[in-house]
């Protein structure tokens, strides 16, 4: 049968198709997503509001704008909406248009597919097992040569969880602004993270106009099909490019219409946090006592595991807890990794404990 390491997480149709499994049996702990679910207070006020489908949306979106701004703390007139966070990926890619890249690796692999539509020459700076994946920032402001257009990094990095602090990042961001070189922040997962004020570049986006941070609304706020990212830059050249180089309406009413409501939800970020938090802390605590797993810390709702055993690997685990239904990805397909990473992601207290127990029996 063939493989599917090379999966994006959470793909449940390629997997149901190919284990026979009904999706909706299937535990995913591959895809990253909160489990709590999308917010109940916007479901119920989507639910009222489907009028809404009738008309156009804002074209500026300047009410999902001003809700953002108030969520991250940015100028709202900093900040640029589109159809999830891939979108903006894509077209700020397009709109650096960058000769030479860099990219903090080992990384999500669509940074690399959008480099090479670009046309970019690219190569990753590795974070490396034996420092547990923290950057060396030394070696890479060394690395960012004046030759280099555009350096992209993911912060909490996916997948190895690991942040890079806002002191570090500063030091990159001097150092980029005076070779002209853009940065790239992806923060795909810092609301999860339980020191997201020690590592989010969002303050520094008034003070480094070479900045672009991004941001999606598919991982914590468990809304992936609404296609809803948001990106923050103080550059107007910036903007001006995404502007030619983006769609109008980009962002459809409905998802225009729960980004105005999700953001000022606390209760349901507070609960969020919490979980994650709990359930991070009592998994990394409980693999310190495993002789065959080492777990990396992590600032991010997913956890990176390395095997330190050769009597299995991370392909023939993923098959053995796919046939009791929980989905874990196999990270092999990440570059500078290889057949003894997984990664899972934290999900409820139950399901967490299934799929340890399960592990455990696998691997110890």
């Amino acid at each position: 049968m063939e493989k599917l390491v090379h999966m994006h997480g959470g793909d449940l149709d390629a997997i149901e198709k190919k284990y026979g499994i009904p999706k909706k049996e299937i535990i995913d702990f591959s895809g990253n997503i909160n489990p709590l679910g999308f917010p109940e207070s916007v479901k119920k006020a989507l639910a009222e509001n489907l009028d809404i489908i009738s008309v156009y949306p804002d074209k500026n979106y300047t009410a999902l704008r001003k809700s953002i701004a108030a969520y991250t703390g940015a100028d709202y007139e900093n900040i640029k909406v589109g159809n999830g966070s891939t979108e903006l990926i894509s077209v700020f890619i397009k709109s650096v248009n960058a000769k030479k890249s860099i990219i903090l690796g080992p990384a999500y692999s669509e940074y690399e597919n959008e480099l090479k539509v670009s046309g970019s020459k690219f190569e990753y700076f590795p974070l490396k097992e034996e420092n547990n994946f923290e950057a060396d920032i030394d070696s890479l402001v060394k690395a960012l040569t004046p030759d280099i257009d555009l350096f992209i990094m993911c912060n909490p990095n996916n997948p190895t969880g690991t942040a890079i602090t806002v002191c570090q990042l500063e030091e990159i961001l001097a150092h980029c602004k005076k070779n002209n070189t853009a940065v790239m922040v992806d923060e795909t997962y810092i609301e999860f993270s339980d020191n997201l004020k020690e590592i989010c570049a969002i303050p520094l986006t008034s003070k480094y106009d070479n900045l672009f941070v991004i941001r999606g609304t598919a991982k914590f706020f468990a809304a992936p099909g609404l296609r809803l990212g948001y990106g923050i830059s103080s550059s107007k050249a910036f903007h001006e490019m995404l502007s030619k180089n983006q769609n109008p309406w980009s962002v459809n009413i409905l998802a225009a219409f729960a980004g105005e409501r999700m953001f000022s939800d606390k209760e349901f970020n507070e609960k969020t946090w919490k979980l994650i938090t709990s359930e991070r802390r009592k998994a990394l605590d409980e693999f310190k006592t495993w002789k065959n797993i080492k777990a990396y810390e992590s600032s991010a709702n997913f956890i990176l595991l390395k095997l330190l055993t050769d009597k299995t690997n991370a392909a023939e685990i993923f098959e053995k807890m796919i046939m009791k239904k929980m989905l874990i990805r196999d990270a092999a397909s990440f570059t500078f990794l290889d057949e003894s990473y997984l990664r899972f992601c934290i999900l409820s207290p139950e399901h967490n404990k299934m799929l340890i127990d399960e592990l455990k029996k696998i691997v110890e």
